[in-house]
């Protein structure tokens, strides 16, 4: 009866096509004090797979209040070997326990035999590792029972070995699982940059009605000499401009959807996550706006 009373005075589920932020434990307070105009939080499920204590005390009184996503970056889905049915279940129980709008996870791998590798490792994009994380897919969503989305990788080396583009791999993902997408942004500049293609190019080909959450974060610089340079998905310092160049290209292509800010290292004051956030809610209205003016 009390589980019931919690489900029947949360908000509705669903992710408003707003700006979300990733809840951190150094802003529960402040959040559940002053209850910010924000879309909807997110949350990485491995930090809440412990039966109880602070955590789940203040992830509930926030989910009472604001939808929630969860976003998953310990499955390994492109990994070899079987998922672990232990990790499935967790998740399972967390989706049971918070009734999240959307469950998301990375298109990597982080796992070999019986090693956690603290990373999240590319593929090559070939047929046979299409089929590969295409079972997993369909495993997870399965055991889940629901619809997940797949985050498009940040790189930083490529292989020889390929038999088609990453755009190519992820629709094609989407469409023999059922599963939707989730563009990261940031990590379309961070991969344009280190490999060198054109980060607009890939805006504008990406299957936009197949996009369930959009990521925006910020990225650090390695100067690698002669000219060089490697970008690093960082998620420790504000969105930079010609991200937020991209995102209002996407948003002009595609409409208003749920936009999470990622800062995840170097948590920033409450203000700063805030204004980041809408930044990205004034991009969206002004799209809403636009469409209105020219329909």
């Amino acid at each position: 009866m009390q589980a019931d009373h919690q489900l029947a005075t949360r908000v509705n589920a669903a992710l408003p096509a707003r700006t979300g932020v990733g809840l951190k434990p150094e802003h529960y307070r402040e959040i559940l004090d002053t209850q910010p105009d924000i879309g909807w939080f997110e949350v990485h499920p491995e930090n809440y797979m412990g039966a109880g204590g602070p955590p789940h005390h203040y992830l509930e009184r926030v989910r009472a209040l604001y939808p929630l996503s969860l976003h998953g970056v310990g499955l390994s889905i492109g990994a070899a070997g079987p998922l672990s049915v232990d990790h499935l279940t967790r998740i399972k129980a967390l989706i049971d326990r918070y009734d999240p709008g959307q469950f998301s996870e990375h298109l990597a791998w982080s796992t070999h035999d019986t090693t956690y590798l603290n990373d999240l490792l590319p593929l090559p994009y070939t047929r046979d590792t299409l089929d590969l994380v295409v079972d997993h897919v369909d495993e997870v969503q399965e055991y889940l029972r629901r619809r997940m989305l797949i985050e498009n990788p940040s790189t930083y080396v490529q292989f020889s070995a390929t038999d088609m583009s990453e755009i190519d791999f992820l629709e094609q993902i989407a469409e023999r699982t059922g599963c939707g997408l989730l563009l990261d942004v940031n990590n379309v500049f961070v991969s344009a940059n280190n490999h060198g293609f054109d980060p607009i190019a890939y805006i504008d080909q990406f299957p936009v009605h197949l996009i369930g959450e959009v990521h925006l974060a910020g990225h650090a610089m390695i100067d690698g000499g002669d000219d060089t340079s490697l970008l690093v998905d960082s998620h420790d310092r504000n969105v930079s401009d010609p991200v937020w160049a991209l995102y209002t290209r996407l948003i002009q292509r595609s409409g208003p959807l749920p936009t999470l800010i990622e800062w995840d290292n170097d948590i920033p004051s409450w203000p700063v996550l805030e204004a980041e956030a809408h930044q990205a809610d004034a991009i969206m209205t002004a799209r809403r706006s636009n469409h209105g003016r020219l329909h």
